[in-house]
C-alpha cells in the first residue's frame, strides 16, 4: 500500500512541473525525472511543439540520437506552427545530412519570429544547438547566429554558455575566447554552475587540477544537487589518478542521478580508473536490471583478468568476452579485445586456443607482436612444442631483452627440442649472469654441459653442479624442489674427486656423504662407502 500511495503522489507531484523544470533537471542530469516530467507535459499539452522539441534535446544531451528524431519529428507533425517545432523538423533534417533543406526550416523560424526577439533569440539558441552538438557540426554558423542573439537578449546566460560552447569546439588549444563567454554568464549569474563547471572543465583538459578542483567546489556550493559537478570532478579525479575521490564524487552523482545509464557511466569511469573488482559488480548489477551491450561484456571480460577473487573468474570473463565477440561489429573489434581472449583462455587451460588468438593479436599489430612473442613462446613451450619456443624467444630477443624466466625456458627448449646444447648452454649462461642465485639455472648448465661433455673427458659441469650445491643451503636439500637436483649435483662431484685426474679423497666422501644422508639407499653411496 505504501508503495502505491508515493507512486500516487510522485504522479500528482509529477504532473504539477512546468517546461521549465523539465529543462532544468535535463540540465542537471537527472534524467529519470527529467523524463518523466516531459512525458507528463506531453500528455497534459499534447499539441504544444515546444515541450517536444526540449524533449528532443533531452535526448540529445544523453547521446540519443535517434530518440531525439522521433521526437522531433512527432512534435512537428503535432504542432507544425510553432517556430520551436520548425526548428525541430530542420534539427531532423540536418541530422539526416540535409542541411539545405534545415536551412529552409531554421531561416522560417527565424523569419516567423522576428518581431519577437526574446522568441527570436531562443529560436537561435535552439538551432546553435543543433551545430554544436551533433557530429557534423557547424560552429561558425553557430557563432555568428549565437552573436545574434546575445544582441537580442543580452542578459541570458544561455547565449554565452552556447556561445562559450561553440568557441571552445573551434578552438580548443586557444580556450581565451570561450572563457570570456563563460566569464561573462557569471557577471549575469555569479551562482551558475553551469557557468563555473563550464570554465573548471577548460582548467581539467590545460592539466590544471588545482584550479579546477576549486572551480567544482565552487559549483557544489553553489548547488548542491547540480550533477555535472560531481560527475566531471570524478572524471578529474580519475585523470590525476585519486580513484578514491572519484568514488565519492560518483556515489554523490548517483545519489542525484541513478538511473542504469549514470550507472553505466560511472561503470565506464571505474573501468578507466582500473578498478576492476567493481566494475564487474557494477556490470553484473547492470545485466540483472537488463542492461548489457557488447561494451559491458568487453569491460567484464578484461575486469576478470585483473580481478582474481572469484575461482570461476576467468570462465565468467571467457563468457563475456564470447558475447563481447558475437554481439560487437567487427570494426568495433581491437586487437587488446582479441588478446584479452587469448589471456583468458590460456588462464581456462585452453593454452591451444590461446596461442590462436594471441597469434591473430600478433598480426593485427607489430607493437603487439613483440608484445606478445614471449606469452607465445611460454604456452608452445608448455605445450612441449620446443621448435616454435625457440621461434618466438628468438623473435622477442631481436627486440627486447629476454627475462630470466624466458632465457631458462629457452634453454630446456633447446635442450628438449632439437637438442643443439651449444646454444642451450648460451641460454643458461645468460639464466646464470642474470640470477647468479638461481640454483636451477646452474643445474641446467650443468646437465647441458653433461651432454656436451658425455664421456666427462673435460668434466665440463662440474662448476655448474658444485655451483648449486653452494647455492642450496644445508637445510634445505632435503626439500622436494631441491632434492633430486643436490643428489644429482652431489654425485656428479663425488665421482669427479674419485675418478679425475684431480682426486681428492676429503672431497669425494664429503660429496657422497651429502647424497647418503638425502636416500640412506641409494646405491652409488653405498657402493662408495663400502669401498671405503
Amino acid at each position: 500500500m505504501k508503495l502505491t500511495a508515493l507512486f500516487i503522489i510522485a504522479s500528482f507531484v509529477s504532473f504539477g512541473q512546468t517546461l521549465k523544470d523539465a529543462i532544468r533537471k535535463t540540465d542537471n542530469e537527472r534524467f529519470s525525472d527529467a523524463y518523466n516530467d516531459f512525458n507528463s507535459l506531453i500528455k497534459k499539452e499534447p499539441n504544444v511543439g515546444d515541450n517536444y522539441f526540449y524533449f528532443g534535446h533531452y535526448y540529445m544531451t544523453k547521446g540519443e540520437i535517434d530518440s531525439a528524431k522521433i521526437i522531433w519529428s512527432k512534435g512537428f507533425q503535432m504542432d507544425n506552427v510553432s517556430p520551436l517545432s520548425i526548428v525541430g523538423h530542420g534539427s531532423v533534417l540536418y541530422l539526416n545530412d540535409d542541411a539545405a533543406g534545415s536551412k529552409v526550416e531554421f531561416d522560417k523560424a527565424l523569419l516567423s519570429t522576428k518581431k519577437d526577439k526574446i522568441k527570436n533569440a531562443e529560436v537561435s539558441r535552439g538551432i546553435a544547438k543543433i551545430y554544436i552538438k551533433s557530429e557534423k557540426k557547424n560552429l561558425d554558423e553557430a557563432i555568428r547566429i549565437l552573436d545574434e542573439a546575445i544582441l537580442k537578449e543580452p542578459n541570458n546566460e544561455e547565449n554565452y554558455l552556447l556561445h562559450g560552447d561553440a568557441l571552445y569546439e573551434k578552438t580548443p588549444n586557444n580556450a581565451s575566447a570561450a572563457i570570456k563567454s563563460y566569464n561573462k554568464v557569471l557577471e549575469i549569474n555569479p551562482k551558475s554552475p553551469r557557468g563555473i563547471v563550464r570554465v573548471a572543465i577548460i582548467y581539467q583538459r590545460a592539466q590544471s587540477p588545482d584550479e579546477a578542483q576549486k572551480k567544482y567546489n565552487d559549483a557544489k556550493a553553489v548547488d548542491s544537487t547540480y550533477g555535472p559537478a560531481y560527475r566531471e570532478n570524478a572524471e578529474l579525479n580519475m585523470k590525476f589518478n585519486q580513484p578514491r575521490k572519484a568514488i565519492e564524487n560518483w556515489k554523490k552523482y548517483l545519489s542525484l542521478n541513478n538511473t542504469i545509464e549514470a550507472r553505466y557511466r560511472y561503470t565506464s569511469a571505474m573501468f578507466l580508473g582500473r578498478q576492476y573488482c567493481e566494475v564487474i559488480e557494477e556490470i553484473n548489477n547492470l545485466n540483472a536490471n537488463g542492461f548489457t551491450n557488447f561494451y559491458t561484456d568487453r569491460m567484464l571480460g578484461y575486469a576478470y583478468i585483473e580481478c582474481t577473487n572469484d575461482p570461476e573468474g576467468y570462465k565468467k570473463g571467457l563468457s563475456a568476452i564470447d558475447r563481447f565477440f558475437t554481439t560487437a561489429p567487427a570494426d568495433k573489434i581491437s586487437w587488446l579485445d582479441v588478446k584479452n581472449k587469448g589471456i583468458l583462455l590460456s588462464k581456462t587451460g585452453a593454452d591451444s586456443l590461446a596461442i590462436i588468438e594471441f597469434e591473430k593479436a600478433s598480426k593485427m599489430n607489430d607493437k603487439v607482436a613483440k608484445e606478445l612473442s614471449g606469452d607465445i613462446a611460454k604456452l608452445y613451450f608448455k605445450g612441449k612444442k620446443y621448435d616454435k619456443a625457440i621461434e618466438y624467444y628468438t623473435f622477442k630477443s631481436q627486440s627486447d631483452t629476454l627475462s630470466p624466466a624466458e632465457e631458462f625456458d629457452l634453454g630446456k627448449a633447446y635442450y628438449f627440442g632439437p637438442k643443439n646444447y651449444v646454444l642451450a648452454d648460451t641460454a643458461f649462461s645468460h639464466v646464470n649472469n642474470l640470477s647468479p642465485t638461481y640454483a636451477p639455472g646452474f643445474w641446467w648448465r650443468a646437465r647441458t654441459n653433461l651432454k656436451l661433455d658425455p664421456n666427462n673427458v673435460k668434466w665440463l659441469a662440474l662448476p655448474y653442479y658444485e655451483k648449486v650445491l653452494e647455492l642450496v643451503k644445508p637445510e634445505e636439500r632435503g626439500s622436494k624442489s631441491n632434492k633430486n637436483m643436490v643428489m644429482e649435483s652431489a654425485k656428479y662431484s663425488g665421482d669427479y674427486y674419485v675418478n679425475s685426474a684431480s682426486k681428492d679423497p676429503v672431497k669425494a666422501k664429503q660429496y657422497w656423504q651429502i647424497v647418503l644422508d638425502l636416500d640412506p639407499n641409494d646405491q652409488g653411496a653405498k657402493a662408495y662407502f663400502k669401498l671405503k
